[in-house]
């Protein structure tokens, strides 16, 4: 870059020597001027423009995004991080490294993989996914027909068919701590002619996601999204239940997405490499004093009808709005403008969180009713005392006349898939009968 402009200063002072020698006019000096410092500002410009492209060649920079749920960094092929990324499966035990039959000839089609261990997912612990024939990993609950809409990783999301070759396959590997599925050598439906794609999606049990390229025929934007949806990112969203007025009994679930990470498309190439790690969340604060204090990106709250900690925009969005849990909130943030001054005894009475022991209602409750039990004990043992001391007396012959000889009796009738009871009558009548309650 020195050596360039010096040679631009060079013909710049050569071009203004002549203009000077042949008497030039003062603008066309201006003209010679203005023109050096707009070729020394696009040269800077290029510069910069240079090393943000193709700066692994000179100090292997990185592109970091906060995503406020991840942060992501993106390595260039130049990067040696791109190749400690990718998962070398057949090096891995082949006992563990299972080729799905299904999906490695089919179009369109999804599967369940079991986890062996938990991974967390935007704060939520998932031990089951959905791997699908399209290039990403569908991580909700319910599976519907708009898998690719919400709630996916997709390393990249695109109209992959492994039925058009037999070279197609779709692998994953289970070592205990992390989960790797690889797309292996899948073409295009819609253009099959483009070349095969392998790339590769790990979760790992910290809640890592790294998303791993080893070949890359075409750049990924120029990917046609007519018959398929096109994504490289992560999307997580909570599902909620409405019920329909006119149609009784009928409830109809809508699905929201909260949250979506968009990965830039360009960067997608040959032996590249992405990086998520994931942020902190509300979800992961146990305790009132914990959530209310913590210092993250999102305003957590709490509520004590669930004993949870939340943002309010999670999977668990459904039993917050059901426990009356952004009242809650809102009342708490009237009665305390200043969250400073806010404590977690200042909760309601019925409130089970972060009492001490000695002001817990449960805890005085509790302790009254062992006291009760122990009087009644010890009154019994002292009533017996004095009835086997005294059998003469007025508490002994009362309990003579209703020993339990003289009890009616109470019978149950088994058989029934319903309780039932037995209708209490005195000795020497009985009659078994039973009443069957009603069902809800």
């Amino acid at each position: 870059c020195s050596k360039i402009k010096k040679i631009l200063v060079l013909i710049f002072h050569t071009l203004f020597h002549r203009a000077t020698q042949h008497s030039l006019s003062f603008k066309l000096h201006y003209i010679l001027l203005n023109n050096f410092y707009r070729i020394m500002l696009l040269h800077s410009l290029y510069s910069i423009m240079y090393v943000n492209s193709q700066g692994t060649i000179l100090s292997f920079l990185q592109e970091d995004t906060d995503h406020n749920y991840y942060t992501s960094k993106t390595y260039n092929p130049s990067d040696p991080m791109s190749k400690d990324l990718w998962v070398d499966i057949d090096q891995m035990d082949k006992n563990k490294v299972k080729i799905h039959g299904i999906l490695s000839n089919t179009h369109r089609q999804a599967a369940r993989v079991n986890l062996s261990f938990d991974f967390p997912f935007y704060g939520h612990f998932l031990r089951e996914i959905t791997v699908a024939t399209g290039g990403f990993i569908y991580t909700g609950d319910v599976v519907h027909r708009m898998l690719t809409a919400t709630q996916y990783i997709a390393p990249l999301m695109a109209n992959f068919d492994p039925s058009v070759s037999r070279n197609s396959t779709v692998i994953y590997f289970d070592n205990g701590t992390a989960l790797v599925v690889q797309w292996d050598h899948v073409h295009l439906q819609d253009n099959y002619n483009l070349g095969s794609f392998t790339f590769q999606a790990t979760l790992h049990n910290t809640g890592r996601i790294v998303f791993a390229y080893k070949e890359i025929p075409i750049e990924v934007s120029q990917i046609s999204s007519v018959n398929h949806p096109v994504k490289v990112g992560l999307s997580d969203a909570f599902v909620v239940v409405h019920k329909i007025q006119q149609i009784p009994n009928v409830r109809r679930r809508t699905i929201y997405e909260y949250h979506r990470v968009e990965l830039t498309k360009t960067k997608i190439t040959n032996s590249t490499a992405v990086e998520m790690m994931p942020l902190p969340t509300c979800l992961q604060f146990t305790s009132c004093s914990a959530c209310i204090s913590s210092q993250i990106n999102f305003n957590c709250s709490w509520c004590h009808r669930l004993n949870r900690c939340s943002s309010g925009f999670d999977r668990h969005r459904q039993d917050w709005v059901d426990n009356s849990c952004p009242d809650e909130v809102s009342n708490q943030a009237k009665k305390h403008a200043d969250q400073t001054l806010f404590k977690c005894d200042m909760l309601p009475a019925d409130s089970a969180v972060d009492r001490k022991p000695g002001t817990h209602p449960l805890h005085t409750g509790l302790i009254l009713g062992i006291l009760l039990v122990m009087l009644v004990m010890v009154g019994g043992v002292l009533v017996t005392v004095y009835i086997y001391h005294h059998p003469t007396s007025a508490a002994s012959l009362f309990l003579i006349e209703r020993r339990p000889s003289r009890w009616p009796a109470m019978k149950f009738r088994r058989g029934s898939g319903h309780p039932a009871y037995a209708e209490v009558e005195p000795v020497g009548q009985e009659k078994e009968g039973f009443i069957e309650s009603e069902q809800c």
